[in-house]
């Protein structure tokens, strides 16, 4: 299925990029979030006529983006949790419980934007996590998993 880009998607393009992909793919998550349309002739007038609004938009997408990076690059989340005697989790830290540690500490952070490409944490200690905001933008915060009291 042919279609246009209207908007950034990671493997795939940028705005106004004319690709095929599959018919399912395009469906079921291109076309109800808003990032792509089917690329008929009147789609494609449509969107030339909106090009320099869409751009616009993204721009301005990823300047506030880029800016929500730096504020999140270089901060310390603290997470507590029950352990035993060796530092091992009784259960683990996922990317739930960062998101409401994020939440308890002031921070704007959803689940979805956290990477944790090992999986879940299951040791006391500090830990690296990747934030993936936007299609390449990314910001790395520091878990500090602690003993709770």
């Amino acid at each position: 299925m042919e279609i246009i880009l209207l908007d950034r998607v990671t493997g795939l393009g940028n705005l106004g990029d004319k690709v095929s992909v599959k018919a399912g793919y395009a469906r079921n998550f291109l076309f109800p979030t808003g990032k792509a349309t089917i690329a008929s002739k009147e789609k494609i007038a449509e969107f030339e006529a909106r090009r320099a609004e869409l751009e616009k938009q993204q721009k301005q997408k990823v300047a506030d983006t880029e800016a929500r990076a730096a504020q999140l690059n270089g901060k310390v989340l603290t997470v507590f949790a029950k352990s035993g005697d060796e530092g091992k989790l009784f259960g683990s830290i996922g990317t739930q419980q960062i998101a409401a540690a994020a939440e308890q500490q002031g921070l704007e952070l959803a689940r979805q934007e956290i990477l944790m490409p090992h999986g879940t944490i299951r040791e006391i200690g500090e830990y690296q996590i990747d934030i993936k905001l936007y299609s390449d933008i990314k910001a790395q915060i520091t878990l500090r998993v602690v003993e709770a009291e």
